[in-house]
């Protein structure tokens, strides 16, 4: 009975121990994921205590970790001050032509890819890939030189075009279309189904997180976009949110900027991003997870 007794006490003391072990590693996992969401929310918090101050507030050489003053009216002039309201527009005219034409190559060049046989499939789609190990800023001088030969210089064409290939989005909904049973594919060639219609009544459906996916990134890109629009479309007709900030708060003189209202329109342009992660994040990490299983 004593040695029943001793060895029910060790496995209690061995399970105290293990419990008490994932307990300490819980609350280590969430100290560590707690002190890094602070680490990346931190700035986003400076930029909108920033955007509640007084510029005499903003320069004092003591930082305040709250305005003393509330000054709510930074964003009704940030919106006035740098034509927000344009600059929406101009956006979103960019961002849903591009995203749209982007999505019809996308699909036609993915179903290629992957459901088509053709001579140097394989070699066309190895090269494309190839193409991603080259930075995108090597390409900034020739495409420059391009798009100023076609006298696209200031127009919205310059800044839809030049990305409407992606060869990562055709990557990934290649890698989707190839997770769909070939046999559908051959049975709907049996019953006399066109390419197209296939395509459009069933591989696009199933693929439909990837493509929310695509349409997400790539909105979320062009809405973000900043070297590229400011070297080719820099005019006041031409300008997107990101390029069209930078100067709009100087003084006459070219010297101060008033940065609590730069600040506010930096706020206001950010919370659509903000909307689109806090909802649509799922579709992002389904789409993606969806891609990459089979190839």
């Amino acid at each position: 009975m004593a040695s029943v007794t001793m060895k029910e006490q060790d496995m209690r003391s061995v399970t105290a121990r293990s419990r008490a072990g994932s307990v300490l590693a819980k609350g280590m996992t969430y100290l560590f994921l707690m002190v890094m969401a602070l680490i990346v929310l931190f700035p986003f918090y400076w930029m909108i205590n920033s955007s509640l101050k007084t510029l005499a507030e903003y320069r004092l050489s003591v930082p305040t970790f709250w305005p003393k003053t509330v000054i709510w009216s930074n964003y009704a002039e940030a919106f006035t001050t740098a034509r927000l309201g344009q600059l929406f527009l101009n956006t979103l005219l960019v961002g849903v032509v591009s995203t749209l034409l982007s999505l019809v190559i996308t699909v036609l060049s993915a179903f290629a890819f992957a459901r088509l046989e053709f001579k140097g499939k394989n070699v066309m789609f190895g090269a494309l890939l190839a193409t991603m190990m080259i930075p995108g800023e090597l390409f900034t001088i020739t495409n420059y030189r391009t798009v100023n030969d076609f006298g696209w210089l200031n127009t919205y064409t310059v800044l839809i075009v030049p990305f409407l290939v992606s060869v990562c989005y055709i990557y990934l909904l290649r890698q989707n279309f190839l997770q769909i049973p070939n046999e559908l594919y051959l049975a709907a060639k049996v019953d006399g189904t066109s390419d197209f219609k296939y395509l459009w009544t069933v591989m696009i459906p199933l693929s439909l997180p990837t493509l929310i996916s695509i349409t997400i990134l790539k909105m979320m890109g062009a809405w973000n976009s900043y070297i590229w629009p400011r070297l080719v479309a820099n005019d006041a007709a031409h300008q997107m949110v990101t390029n069209g900030l930078r100067n709009a708060f100087k003084d006459a003189a070219g010297d101060q900027t008033n940065y609590p209202v730069q600040m506010a329109a930096v706020a206001l342009v950010s919370f659509p991003l903000f909307l689109v992660y806090i909802f649509l994040r799922k579709y992002i990490m389904k789409g993606v997870s969806r891609s990459g299983i089979k190839g």
